[in-house]
Parts: C-alpha cells; sequence; structure tokens
C-alpha cells in the first residue's frame, strides 16, 4: 500500500515524493488543458471558483490530520507525566514498607525507571530487548508487592500500595498502546488523493510562468506540512517525540533519595541484604 511505503520513508524522502507527485499531477493537468480549446473569460471564472473551493476542501483536510496527529502526540506527552508521577507515588508509599521488601520494591522500581528512560528515547536497535526488560521487571515488581503483604497490612497501607502499583502496571499498557496509535490510514490516503487531485486542477490552469513558480513554491509548502504530519505519526521513530524530562526528573529524584534517607526521623530499619533482581 502507497501509505505504508510512505511511512518508511524518511522525512526528506516524504517531502521528495510528495512534491514530485504533485508536480507531475500539475503537468499531467497542464497537458490536458493543452489539448482543449482556449478559454472564454465565463469558463476562466467558473474554473477558479473551482480552484478556490479544492483549496479551501484541501485546507480542511489538512487541518483535520495535523490535529489528529497532534492530539495522539499530545496523548504520548501526558502519559509520560503520568507515569512518572505514578511511580514516584509507589516509590514513596514503598518507604511505609518493613525491609527487607522496602529496599528490594525501590530498587526495582529505580530499574524499572532506568528502563522507561531508555525506552522513551526510541532507540530502535535494542526496542525489542529493553520491552522483554520491561515485561520482566513488572513481573518481579508484583511478585515483590505479594511477597510484602504481610507487611502492608501490618502498617495500614495495602489497599495505598496495591492501588499505587496497579497504576504503575496500568500505565505501561497505555504507554504502549498510545505508540502504537497512528492517524487511520484511510484518512492519509484520503488526503494524499486529494493533494495529488488539487495538483493536477492547479496545472489544468495554469498558463503562466509566473503561475507556475507561484503554484511550485506552495507544492513545496504541502509537502513540508504533509512530512510534519508524517512525522507526528511515527512515535517511536520520528524526530518528534513527546519530551522524557518527566522521567528524567524521576530518575534524577530516586537515586538522590535511597531508602535510608527517609529514616533520618525515625529508629533506623534493620539493613537489607542486596536484593537486585537479576
Amino acid at each position: 500500500m502507497v501509505i505504508d511505503w510512505v511511512a518508511n520513508l524518511s522525512l526528506m524522502g516524504v517531502v521528495l515524493f510528495v512534491l514530485i507527485s504533485m508536480l507531475m499531477a500539475a503537468m499531467a493537468g497542464y497537458g490536458a488543458r493543452r489539448l482543449t480549446n482556449a478559454r472564454d473569460e465565463e469558463e476562466h471564472s467558473q474554473e477558479s471558483y473551482l480552484v478556490g473551493s479544492m483549496l479551501g476542501v484541501l485546507a480542511l483536510l489538512l487541518a483535520f490530520s495535523f490535529s489528529m496527529a497532534l492530539q495522539r502526540y499530545e496523548e504520548r506527552r501526558h502519559l509520560v507525566v503520568q507515569e512518572a508521577n505514578a511511580i514516584g507515588t509507589a516509590y514513596l508509599r514503598t518507604q511505609l514498607l518493613d525491609e527487607p521488601h522496602r529496599s528490594r520494591l525501590s530498587d526495582l522500581l529505580v530499574q524499572y525507571t532506568d528502563n522507561r528512560v531508555a525506552l522513551g528515547g526510541g532507540d530502535h536497535a535494542g526496542l525489542e530487548r529493553q520491552l522483554e526488560i520491561n515485561d520482566k521487571l513488572l513481573t518481579s515488581i508484583w511478585a515483590a508487592v505479594a511477597a510484602a503483604r504481610d507487611s502492608a497490612n501490618a502498617h495500614g497501607v495495602t489497599t495505598a500500595i496495591l492501588v499505587t502499583f496497579n497504576e504503575v502496571i496500568d500505565l505501561d499498557t497505555e504507554r504502549k498502546v498510545a505508540r502504537q496509535v497512528r492517524v487511520p490510514a484511510p484518512v492519509m490516503l484520503l488526503l494524499y488523493g486529494f493533494l495529488i487531485l488539487t495538483a493536477s486542477v492547479l496545472g489544468y490552469m495554469l498558463e503562466e510562468r509566473r503561475a507556475w513558480l507561484g503554484a511550485s513554491a506552495l507544492f513545496l509548502l504541502l509537502a513540508v506540512y504533509v512530512s510534519i504530519i508524517a512525522d507526528l505519526n511515527r512515535p517511536t521513530s520520528g524526530n518528534i517525540r513527546e519530551s522524557q524530562e518527566a522521567m528524567l526528573m524521576l530518575q534524577r529524584s530516586l537515586r538522590a533519595q535511597p531508602p535510608q534517607i527517609f529514616d533520618q526521623f525515625g529508629p533506623p530499619r534493620q539493613a537489607a541484604g542486596p536484593s537486585r533482581a537479576r
């Protein structure tokens, strides 16, 4: 399918493909005009209305497609902040547990955050490996939560612990799904088809060289605009990606606040042995 093929092109490739397609369509329209008789003034006026209407519809399609792509980008960006807040809350509530559960869960959350930051960076080469580590860490985290049930009951924080760790797991799924959602292919195909149709009608109308220069500039701007939509529509490989600053801030915060720092106003707890998951 054309849309799938275009989706694998570089951004410069998208610009060139759309630009060349529109220029060829315009030349085809110009050739069709040469095969017809000369226009009178009434016909020229009618064609001007037609071109204006088509450009108006094209503008609506471009705005609609851009809005869809931007909305999905904003959803991904918002989920990053939500996940950072959920992990941070889970880390703080973990400090209410007894050892060794506190150190074990704290360590797992730090590892999980590090891996989420790596996933957000979009390293395509190691994506499958990072996703595998991500799922293993989630399994270990929930196993550690289950093991800490008695400690949570003793401190009356069972519900709080379960709710916050459930949220962490739910947001993992939401972010995975959000990175798979794209602008529907039929919408992009309709946009491309209307670009070609509009270019052919413009070519049919054009006569003077100056008009061709203006049309070429318009085609270039449209091609760049479409490439931006295509970039927003590539969550894992595009240049425009959701900011990971919230997760980076969380990562720095967790590293600066080991479990022992929360004992400063209470009696020291029994030290736990190494609990890093393998």
